[in-house]
This record gives C-alpha cells, sequence and structure tokens, in this order.
C-alpha cells in the first residue's frame, strides 16, 4: 500500500514554509471534488490520555459547478467569512475518517496569473498568498485525476 507525506511546517528543512493543499471529501453525496483544503498545521494533543491528531486548514471554494471549459480544470479561491477573513477550519483527522470521509490526496494548484507580469522575485512558497485564483491540476498524476474530474 502506498502513502503519500503531507507538508505543513513553517522552517521545512530549517528554510523557506511548506504548505500542501490537499482534497479532503466532506461529502459522500457528491463525488469528485467535495472538499479541498490547504494544511496549514498539523498537530496532535493528549487530552484524556487520548491522542487527537488535527489539522488547521484554510478552506478553498470552487468556482461555478463544472471545470472551466477551456482547461477542463477546475477553479478555486481562498474561501472567506462574512467578515471578509479566511475561513480556517480545525479538522480532527481521525473523526473525518468515522465520518466516512478522508484526506484523499495532495492537490496541485496552479496559480491563475490574469493579466499582470509576475514579479521577478516571487519564490514558489509564496504562491498561495500571491494568487487569488487557482486551476486544480487534475493531470498531476493519477490520483487527482480520479478526484478532480
Amino acid at each position: 500500500m502506498c502513502q503519500e507525506h503531507i507538508q505543513a511546517c513553517p522552517h521545512w528543512r530549517n528554510n523557506h514554509p511548506q504548505y500542501d493543499c490537499i482534497f479532503i471529501n466532506t461529502n459522500l453525496e457528491c463525488d469528485g471534488m467535495a472538499g479541498m483544503t490547504r494544511a496549514w498545521v498539523l498537530f496532535s494533543f493528549k487530552y484524556d490520555y487520548i491522542l487527537y491528531p488535527c489539522v488547521i486548514a484554510f478552506l478553498f471554494n470552487t468556482m461555478g459547478n463544472t471545470p472551466d471549459e477551456n482547461t477542463g480544470m477546475w477553479m478555486v479561491h481562498p474561501a472567506f467569512c462574512a467578515n471578509h477573513t479566511l475561513n480556517i477550519a480545525m479538522l480532527h483527522i481521525d473523526a473525518i475518517d468515522k465520518l466516512l470521509s478522508a484526506i484523499y490526496h495532495a492537490a496541485h494548484l496552479i496559480p491563475i496569473y490574469g493579466c499582470y507580469f509576475v514579479p521577478m522575485d516571487i519564490k514558489y512558497y509564496h504562491s498561495y498568498d500571491a494568487f487569488h485564483i487557482f486551476y486544480v491540476n487534475k493531470y498531476a498524476d493519477h490520483h487527482a485525476c480520479e478526484i478532480a474530474f
């Protein structure tokens, strides 16, 4: 059985931050892209001798109900609350599994650049903050193709 490591650390290899984007199935009645989130912090804590693994996540919303007709890829943007702050959730990883939802797989997002030039000094670790709309790359691998159809 294969497994994948989801990265969520502020100083990856004592250098720049590494925050992966992941698919989370939040609705079993929907096929495909039921939910997507950006993992910010993976952590666990003990309470009453029970370990609770969790993830703090920035949620994304899809733009429309179908993929983009030109690229065949879904378009997403960060989700915001009514007071214009980012929609952040703390998810209990074991509870996700018990609710028949799951962290599926790492997701690959491609920034939508728009009509402006990309600054020369931009780094890969700025991409989630520098861009506001992304394509969900379903061509990254066969797992992503099965999820983001």
